[in-house]
């Protein structure tokens, strides 16, 4: 990688400032909460045949759902996750989950397309604000040596979180309909707030003057000088394009003929997910020990080797499982190595990195969901898969280009760190 100091120097540098350890269970809360609150904004994806029926949206336009739950991520990310580096963050989150709790009840209760639209909004706004908020509390109360094991713990509960999503949405609305979906999600929410909160540990205020409007300028300051955040930012963005190009699309061929799944068939998939997620687990602790630009480019390998399995779905299942595996497995290798690289420094600054880089992993979401229906139909499940491969091979790509700057850049933020 050509870094010069090793993680245990950096450890000796940053060991005064925060040397105390996450316990064990407080790291399993973050990534319980953190998996619950990102759920509510994917519940949507293997229900959009039925709101499709339901509100009369054509099958090329249903991913417009999807997508407006990525526009409140992204509004979130730019306006709310920020006033974590302003504000106690334990109380932010407590107004922001009794509001996600009041969105998701909304949901689950509209009538029209247009109130629909914006409950989702509403929930991928607080949603994202809920689950970028806690990983933010994660790596702040963490010590410099674990905080990619730390982060890596709560980013695989977000992770889980997602692909289970899918599982509980498709079981509650064949017994309930979408419906009860939401109005379940609204009462898990309420449970999980009033058992959280209380938990959170205390956070030494850090000190500033600046104002809002500063703080949300200074996130482009950011986003300029950060090296590290500018790349990872574009491999998040097209990560989970690649990643949301096959979710959306998923639901449309196995709720048809010949499959003719149901939901909660359809969302047991998820489970599979988790398989490969679980294993991605340790790549926060690879890259704490200095391998983070070898477990990128294997991840990277690995996503684009899922679309072969995956294009064989027509004539196996069973390659559809395997596919889903190795897709997660990349995904979520790049994804929390990603984190722990942007979150090593600046701890001052913990919630507009992360909102920053989430703001081009709701980007690419948003583009995946859409142009995944478009592509599903206009050419079927092969054009889905060969949409999703060469985004893919863009990421790749992308990462084998910018690897070397990237490292050197690391080189240099190492020494002026020590």
């Amino acid at each position: 990688m050509g870094v010069s100091h090793s993680p245990q120097s950096l450890d000796r540098c940053d060991a005064v400032a925060r040397p105390s350890q996450v316990p064990r269970g407080l790291a399993w809360l973050f990534a319980i909460a953190s998996g619950s609150s990102v759920a509510n904004v994917y519940y949507a994806q293997p229900l959009l045949d039925t709101l499709a029926r339901d509100f009369g949206i054509t099958q090329a336009a249903v991913g417009g759902v999807v997508t407006a739950t990525q526009i409140g991520c992204a509004v979130s990310l730019l306006f709310v996750v920020p006033l974590g580096d302003l504000m106690g963050r334990r109380r932010l989150m407590t107004v922001q989950a009794f509001a996600l709790v009041i969105a998701l009840a909304t949901v689950g209760l509209v009538r029209s397309t247009p109130a629909l639209l914006a409950g989702m909004l509403a929930v991928g706004l607080l949603g994202t604000a809920m689950t970028q908020g806690l990983i933010a509390y994660a790596a702040s109360v963490a010590a410099p040596h674990e905080r990619g094991h730390v982060v890596g713990m709560a980013q695989s509960g977000v992770f889980i979180g997602l692909l289970l999503a899918r599982v509980f949405a498709g079981g509650v609305s064949d017994i309930g309909g979408w419906r009860g979906v939401y109005l379940c999600a609204a009462a898990l929410m309420l449970t999980i707030a009033l058992a959280l909160l209380p938990c959170l540990p205390a956070l030494a205020a850090t000190p500033s003057a600046m104002s809002y409007p500063r703080l949300i300028a200074s996130m482009l300051t950011l986003l300029r000088r950060d090296r590290a955040l500018q790349v990872r930012g574009v491999l998040a963005l097209l990560m989970f394009a690649a990643l949301n190009i096959f979710w959306s699309a998923l639901v449309l061929p196995l709720s048809a003929q010949p499959f003719g799944l149901s939901h909660t068939a359809i969302g047991a998939f998820g489970l599979v997910g988790v398989v490969g997620a679980l294993a991605a687990a340790r790549a926060g602790q690879w890259a704490d020990r200095g391998h983070a630009q070898r477990t990128s480019a294997a991840a990277l390998v690995t996503l684009l080797l899922a679309w072969w399995p995956l294009s064989l779905m027509q004539w196996s299942l069973g390659a559809l499982v395997v596919g889903i595996v190795l897709l997660d497995l990349g995904a979520q290798a790049l994804h929390v190595t990603s984190q722990s690289m942007i979150l090593r420094d600046r701890p001052e600054a913990h919630s507009r990195l992360l909102g920053l880089y989430m703001l081009f992993y709701a980007i690419g979401s948003g583009l995946g969901a859409i142009s995944a229906t478009a592509s599903y139909a206009s050419a079927g499940w092969p054009g889905v898969c060969l949409l999703g491969a060469s985004v893919s091979v863009l990421a790749l790509l992308f990462w084998w280009m910018t690897s070397r700057a990237e490292a050197g850049a690391a080189s240099r933020e190492f020494g002026q760190h020590c």
